[in-house]
Order: structure tokens, then C-alpha cells, then sequence
């Protein structure tokens, strides 16, 4: 499995990818997730550009990590690996991955937005060494008011960071 920049001509491919890593939610009584509209190709392009968007290839892309920076962090805007290569290690080796990129770059480490909850989601990402945020900084406020705006119920969801 490589893991490396994405290219301009797979970024459909990758929404297509978050597309079914989202599938997973109907099963919990969450299909507004599983129906929700992926990543929009223009955040997507403008991320690409600046280099912050990863995949993980074999060879063709069957996960990937976008970030941006969001108060002096490397912020995962999303992060999605296919089903059908999921409890592999892939999201783990992207979110390391970004981990070095944002330590090279002096970033503070990552922070990530996810479901308290849902076991792949709040409970995974703490066994991978993100803890909660106890303070939002105002960036981190403003990514959950976004969220909220685009009607994810805020109780019902986690900031979380993770220091290197």
C-alpha cells in the first residue's frame, strides 16, 4: 500500500470513496450520514492544490486523508477508507502519515471533528491517541459551528486532538 499526494483526476474516485465508508451508517439508524453529500469536488481541488490531500493506493485509491491547517494544527477534514479495505490499519497509516507531514511543517499535531459515539468513529480515534478538547480554540469553534449549521447535532459530537 502506497500512501501519497493525490492526483487531480481521482478526486471523483475519492468521493466515491467516502460515499460507501459512509454506508456503514445506515446500519446504526444514521442514514442522514450514509445520505450525506461527500466533500465537494471545489474543497477538494483547492486542498490538492496545496498539497493536504493523501491517498492510500493499492495502486488504485482506497482511502484517503484531506487536512487543513486550523490553529496552528494539521485539522482532518476527512478522512475515509473503504469498506471493503477497512480494519486493515489504512486510516491508521494515513492519520500517521499527516502526523509526520504536520511535525515536519511545526504544526502542534492533528485535531478531527467525529461522532462521540459511533464506535468507529470517537471511541477508535482515542485508541489511536487523540484525546478530548477541553477548550475549543476559535478555529476549532468555528469548524463545529459549520457543522452544526450543516445540521450534525454538536451533542452529539467530539473535538479531538492528538499531540506527536
Amino acid at each position: 500500500m502506497e500512501i501519497r499526494l493525490a492526483r487531480p483526476d481521482e478526486l471523483v474516485a475519492l468521493q466515491g470513496i467516502e460515499i460507501a465508508s459512509g454506508e456503514p451508517f445506515r446500519a446504526i439508524g444514521m442514514p442522514e450520514i450514509a445520505d450525506d453529500d461527500p466533500l465537494p469536488l471545489a474543497v477538494l481541488t483547492h486542498l490538492r492544490a496545496l498539497g493536504q490531500v493523501w491517498v492510500a493506493a493499492d495502486p488504485e485509491p482506497v482511502a484517503w486523508i484531506a487536512v487543513e491547517e486550523v490553529d496552528g494544527f494539521a485539522h482532518v477534514e476527512q478522512v475515509s477508507v473503504h469498506p471493503d479495505r477497512a480494519r486493515r490499519g489504512v486510516g491508521r497509516a494515513l492519520l500517521d502519515h499527516v502526523d509526520r507531514w504536520a511535525a515536519e511543517r511545526g504544526l502542534g499535531g492533528l485535531t478531527l471533528t467525529t461522532f462521540r459515539d459511533v464506535p468507529w468513529n470517537g471511541p477508535y480515534y482515542e485508541r489511536l491517541g487523540f484525546r478530548p478538547v477541553e477548550d475549543l480554540t476559535p478555529g476549532l469553534a468555528e469548524v463545529v459551528a459549520r457543522e452544526a449549521a450543516h445540521g450534525l447535532d454538536p451533542r452529539t459530537r467530539i473535538c479531538l486532538r492528538r499531540k506527536p
